[in-house]
């Protein structure tokens, strides 16, 4: 299939793309930046120039492929306390993507939250993230004649590729703050998945996924922060501590509103439907290696 992908110059596609690539499909990349455009290429993909404010050139794109697979965020509109206007502005990219596939059969991949189904014990957390909206417009398109399938991606994704996840995230406060921290007793979990064990999830997802597919890449259910910190705080050297709640925000900053996430997730029947198998290292395996402290 020839497949468009945008957030192409991102920390999951540059697993999505090769593994894409290596299974015979061909790839066009939306690229904003030079350097996004260079990254693209390098991964030996096609590179369409752009950005996701222009909705003719992605409506373009779309018709011009065989699959979209959706990848790009405003993750500074987000990072910067507006996560509220980067759903909104997602959901207008959907909707573009959803308008020029309509009726096609043609897929369309993307990140976000539907039904929960699997892990109804989110239902909560699902009802007050704005991106839930996202995930009924993949419901209606799935209605309309698009093989439209939603990916429910972890909380972390690791690897050596990552640089601005929640692991490298911690890492900065603990080195800035002098103390590894958790919330609480540190015994909510976050999921997690490794990023080559994504991009094969993605692969699998094109190839196999029927439409109106709610799928979860967790490789691991839940890993508690207590025992991240406790990683991060040895291998810097710094004191592992509970942060009490009223200094969460300060500690934390940003960050402070993803710290208790308490976000255990299922993906038996995303394995049992697309036969995934993730083989790569765990979380804490990752973190062991040592090269996310490197990489600061």
């Amino acid at each position: 299939m020839r497949v468009f992908v945008t957030g192409a110059g991102g920390h999951i596609a540059s697993a999505v793309i090769p593994e894409l690539l290596h299974a015979g499909h061909e790839v066009v990349g939306l690229a904003r930046s030079e350097s996004s455009a260079a990254a693209v290429q390098a991964l030996g993909a096609e590179v369409r120039r752009g950005d996701l404010a222009d909705l003719d050139g992605l409506r373009a794109a779309a018709v011009d492929a065989d699959a979209v697979v959706h990848l790009a965020f405003d993750h500074a509109a987000m990072a910067a306390g507006d996560m509220a206007g980067a759903a909104a502005a997602d959901r207008t990219v959907v909707r573009a993507f959803g308008e020029a596939l309509a009726g096609t059969g043609k897929a369309l991949i993307g990140v976000g939250m539907g039904r929960g189904e699997g892990n109804e014990h989110l239902a909560a957390a699902y009802s007050t993230n704005p991106r839930i909206a996202t995930g009924r417009l993949f419901g209606e398109f799935a209605e309309r004649g698009v093989r439209a399938v939603l990916v429910g991606i972890p909380p972390v994704v690791h690897s050596t590729r990552d640089r601005s996840g929640f692991l490298p995230m911690l890492i900065r406060i603990a080195r800035a703050t002098g103390v590894s921290g958790y919330a609480g007793d540190g015994s909510n979990q976050w999921s997690a998945v490794h990023t080559l064990d994504l991009g094969r999830l993605y692969r699998l997802a094109l190839e196999k996924a029927p439409a109106g597919a709610e799928l979860h890449a967790a490789a691991e259910e839940g890993v508690a922060v207590r025992e991240i910190a406790g990683v991060i705080g040895r291998r810097l050297g710094v004191p592992v501590e509970s942060v009490p709640g009223a200094r969460v925000g300060e500690h934390f900053g940003f960050f402070g509103g993803l710290i208790s996430l308490d976000v255990p997730v299922k993906s038996e029947r995303t394995r049992e439907l697309l036969g995934w198998q993730p083989v790569e290292a765990g979380l804490v395996a990752d973190l062991e290696e040592g090269h996310y402290f490197k990489n600061e």
